[in-house]
């Protein structure tokens, strides 16, 4: 049980980052209390990395493809110490 909560959880925050990764490509989408909301919980997150991986020419960002390795060897590495 406490397994697939774990994986539950870190399959969600990963949905929240995507959510908030291609929301950020819609303006008008961007600014919407929806994108507030999951913002307020991906970015704290997401700017460790775009410290570590500032974004290329000023617009592409690829430090969420760090943050997503990351996460997932997190994940990995807490069912490896529960298993």
């Amino acid at each position: 049980m406490i397994v697939y909560t774990i994986e539950l959880l870190f399959t969600s925050y990963t949905v929240l980052i995507i959510i908030r990764l291609v929301g950020s490509w819609f303006p008008n989408f961007a600014h919407t209390r929806f994108m507030r909301f999951i913002a307020h919980y991906t970015d704290p997150y997401l700017n460790i990395f775009r410290r570590l991986i500032p974004p290329i020419g000023g617009a592409l960002d690829l430090s969420p493809i760090l943050a997503f390795i990351v996460l997932q060897v997190a994940e990995r590495l807490i069912l490896t110490l529960l298993i």
